[in-house]
């Protein structure tokens, strides 16, 4: 068995230091002892060293009436490093621009023209300011190749052509990731939304689109090239999946006739995958509320002996935009905290 070197052992307290003031937020000296378990020296020689290397700075002091540094309270400088998340659809691109701590700090949205490329480096640039991009997080309708991080086949994006990943990074000279839109809504919906503390999850997308997206052990699922949770080419009665269920054709229908239609999809999913639970995302599929999720799940227990809840997502806002952003942090916090 290999020991861990001094140099090792101060790396992993740091991180725990550092994913503490993320989880909790500032704390103190004791406190951070006391949560730890490492000893005052230890932690006071990590203090040091974390603020010398610009990652935590004093943010105040306790409510205790004795001075000296156990009073202090250290938090994380916020401004150590940003990320961007891009949701680029048919029409409209939407970036976000996040700090370190995961606050979103800026804004903005486009109407999707022109040239890809100079729309990604332009929106992204209006968004960040002056502020300087640790990595780009970019979700898109479609399947994206584990292999090279490209689209397998083009989607319906206006200008998509073979080699954006590339051509963006070389633009923007940054470390930049395409994930599937679906997905990325799915990693929202598993940290801030209905699928929390849920190891095993399918999130059905209806909306504009028709997708799904895979969580299993706590950990999405691309599949060999990407394609993992493309139920929109699943045949029903001889129709695609994604022509029956569209939200154009939710309009046109009760309830109860659109809750047995997606059933018919999820029903694939329970059926392979025994998931437990399913969560209905998209425009369609989160407007259906809790309503629409008891008729779904009314219709599977039907159909399958495996016991499924549905719940309606809970993400408030972009689901595809936040899920690009947390993972960009998830990248970001990797690179900068080690």
């Amino acid at each position: 068995m290999k020991t861990a070197t001094p140099a090792m052992a101060r790396a992993i307290n740091d991180r725990l230091a550092l994913d503490l003031l993320l989880e909790r937020g500032p704390l103190t000296a004791p406190q951070l002892r006391e949560l730890t378990g490492l000893s005052r020296p230890t932690v006071s020689d990590l203090i040091e060293r974390l603020t010398q290397g610009g990652l935590i700075e004093i943010t105040g002091e306790s409510g205790e009436t004795r001075r000296g540094p156990n009073a202090r309270v250290y938090g994380l400088v916020a401004g150590r490093a940003h990320v961007a998340g891009v949701d680029l659809r048919r029409e409209t691109i939407s970036v976000a621009i996040a700090d370190i701590t995961g606050r979103v700090v800026a804004r903005t949205s486009r109407a999707v023209t022109g040239d890809l490329v100079d729309l990604v480096a332009g929106t992204l640039a209006e968004a960040a300011g002056d502020r300087v991009i640790d990595n780009v997080v970019v979700g898109a309708p479609g399947l994206v190749a584990p292999r090279d991080g490209e689209l397998v086949t083009a989607n319906d994006v206006p200008g998509w052509r073979a080699g954006l990943v590339t051509a963006w990074r070389e633009r923007l000279g940054l470390p930049l990731v395409l994930e599937n839109e679906v997905n990325l809504a799915a990693i929202a919906e598993l940290r801030t939304g209905a699928a929390q503390g849920a190891e095993d999850f399918v999130l059905m997308w209806v909306g504009d689109g028709v997708g799904a997206a895979v969580v299993l052990g706590g950990r999405l699922r691309r599949g060999a090239s990407g394609g993992a949770g493309e139920v929109g080419f699943l045949q029903v009665d001889g129709t695609a999946f994604c022509n029956l269920v569209t939200e154009s054709v939710a309009r046109g229908l009760d309830r109860a006739r659109f809750a047995d239609r997606i059933a018919q999809g999820v029903f694939a999913f329970v059926t392979l995958l025994d998931p437990g639970l399913v969560v209905l995302g998209g425009e369609a599929g989160q407007a259906g509320g809790d309503e629409l999720a008891a008729e779904v799940a009314a219709r599977l227990h039907e159909l399958s002996p495996a016991p499924t809840e549905v719940r309606a997502s809970t993400v408030e806002g972009n689901a595809v935009l936040q899920g690009a952003v947390l993972t960009a942090l998830d990248l970001a916090r990797d690179h900068v905290f080690g």
